[in-house]
């Protein structure tokens, strides 16, 4: 059975999650209205990833008998600087993300919940490779200024990029 305390955490993360998925979608809204669709497809991959994440949580708390309970999502941000934002942004929220994803950790081992540890162990690694990306993307659209010829290339490149969810999965 899953601890309470562990409970009330990880619904706390499903919610995160969620409002990762949202967020995301309003920034591929936001980059198909400045025209890049192979962007605005990089983020609904990455509003899909989100959504995976939030439903692991969600069965996670079902298989150790617990009880998830949803709350409401907040409204995500609709506008932005430019495209080099918008990534800075996803960059910025992903290493929330992580501070969130260690914190469970915490509170797991806190606990001595060797289950949860275990899940939470794919988590872990997971925002490691979030991170990563967004930081690549964000060096990159600093190194073409944001813009011309190379954002093009960059949005090319993205149009290619699509939802697998993991083998083990």
């Amino acid at each position: 059975m899953l601890n309470q305390k562990m409970q009330k955490a990880i619904n706390e993360q499903i919610n995160k999650e969620f409002y990762s998925e949202y967020l995301y979608l309003s920034m591929a809204a936001y980059l198909e209205d400045q025209g890049l669709s192979g962007m605005a497809n990089f983020m609904k991959v990455q509003a899909e990833e989100e959504r995976f994440h939030a439903m692991k949580f969600f069965d996670y708390v079902n298989e150790r008998g617990g009880r998830v309970f949803l709350k409401q999502i907040d409204q995500p941000e609709e506008e932005f600087d430019s495209v080099l934002a918008v990534f800075e942004n996803s960059l910025e929220h992903e290493q929330f993300v992580t501070k969130s994803i260690n914190e469970l950790m915490d509170i797991a081992i806190e606990i001595n919940d060797h289950a949860t540890r275990s899940f939470l162990n794919w988590y872990v690694d997971e925002q490691v490779e979030e991170e990563d990306t967004f930081c690549n993307i964000v060096y990159q659209l600093k190194l073409i200024d944001g813009k011309g010829n190379g954002l093009l290339m960059m949005d090319k490149e993205m149009a290619g990029r699509t939802f697998t969810p993991p083998a083990s999965e």
